[in-house]
């Protein structure tokens, strides 16, 4: 009777060890044994708390602190001493919470895409600087550059040797006098360029009610009218290689930017002049293209195999990375 009870209070205490219950060990007696002995393996090769607590001290020494597991093993076994393995090690460390990266890792911002919408001229201007080169080699010109994105017209620009906050903080100021601009109503969007970012930029954006956008670093579609501009000018059959002089890159851009504004039709507002769209008269230039074409098609009608022609529009709205719910909307 003893024998059993002893049998059954040792059965007992297996079932605790193991974690399963007697029907259990009884059912699967043999992947239960297999498991015991390997908790028993697992057992044996366990650090004891001595060479634990030896290899905490060790680990935690001025003289190891900044080493990795695998050279102070190294080096405790060149001085002929063996307290545990390369992975007991990072065990101890990890359950302490200490195996991470120690020196200080750069900390980068989260930059949120900008998302800018105009429905009229002088809500959202975009600004950016671009090189013009000079005629020695090494030699380069700064163009800065305001843009309505709405009606893509130039409202600004200044030619400098070099650019630098100052200059870009007299050009936004000027530009922004000379439009008679109401605090409160423009948004500015820039790249994240040194004059963009300088604090005296930023103080002017504020001092005069102006919201300040900046494009996400390395996305270059993030300030689209701005890189279109400049291939415009830049792709145009008489820009030279180079300019003579600072004086003949003034000429040519001055002749740019006024054909620009008033003569080069855009693909996006309708084959309008930025000008005629700044000035509101977009809606009146297009219904009179219509009537021309209208009168043209009933005279001869045979000759338009699309039928009538439709009277074109301008975009009610123009974006920087289109709003979110403007595109839920639609």
């Amino acid at each position: 009777m003893a024998r059993i009870l002893c049998d059954e209070y040792q059965t007992r205490l297996v079932c605790i060890a193991l974690g399963v219950s007697r029907a259990t060990l009884l059912r699967r007696p043999t992947v239960i044994a297999e498991s015991f002995v390997a908790v028993q393996r697992v057992a044996v090769r366990r650090v004891s708390e001595d060479d634990r607590s030896e290899a905490l001290v060790v680990l935690h020494s001025p003289r190891f602190v900044d080493r990795s597991p695998a050279q102070i093993v190294a080096i405790l076994l060149d001085e002929g001493r063996y307290i545990c393995s390369e992975s007991t090690m990072y065990r101890l460390l990890r359950e302490l919470g200490e195996v991470r990266e120690r020196r200080r890792q750069a900390q980068h911002p989260e930059y949120h895409k900008p998302e800018l919408l105009a429905t009229a001229p002088n809500q959202c201007w975009s600004w950016d600087i671009t090189k013009l080169r000079g005629p020695n080699r090494g030699e380069w010109f700064a163009l800065l550059v305001m843009l309505d994105i709405f009606s893509r017209m130039v409202v600004g620009w200044m030619l400098v040797r070099r650019a630098n906050a100052t200059i870009a903080e007299g050009f936004i100021e000027r530009t922004i006098a000379a439009h008679e601009i109401v605090p409160g109503t423009l948004t500015i969007h820039a790249d994240r360029g040194t004059e963009m970012t300088a604090q005296p930029v930023c103080e002017l954006l504020e001092r005069l009610a102006v919201t300040r956008s900046h494009s996400r670093p390395h996305v270059s579609d993030d300030n689209p009218y701005s890189e279109s501009q400049y291939k415009t000018m830049k792709y145009a059959h008489d820009f030279p290689d180079r300019f003579g002089s600072f004086e003949h890159a003034h000429s040519h851009t001055r002749s740019f930017m006024t054909y620009y504004n008033t003569e080069h039709r855009h693909s996006g507002i309708a084959m309008l002049t930025p000008a005629i769209v700044h000035a509101g008269l977009g809606t009146a230039t297009l219904a009179q293209r219509h009537a021309v074409m209208r009168d043209a098609y009933l005279r001869s009608p045979e000759r338009f195999v699309h039928g009538e022609p439709k009277l074109v529009a301008l975009p009610e709205a123009v974006w920087i990375n289109q709003p979110t719910e403007i595109d839920q909307a639609a």
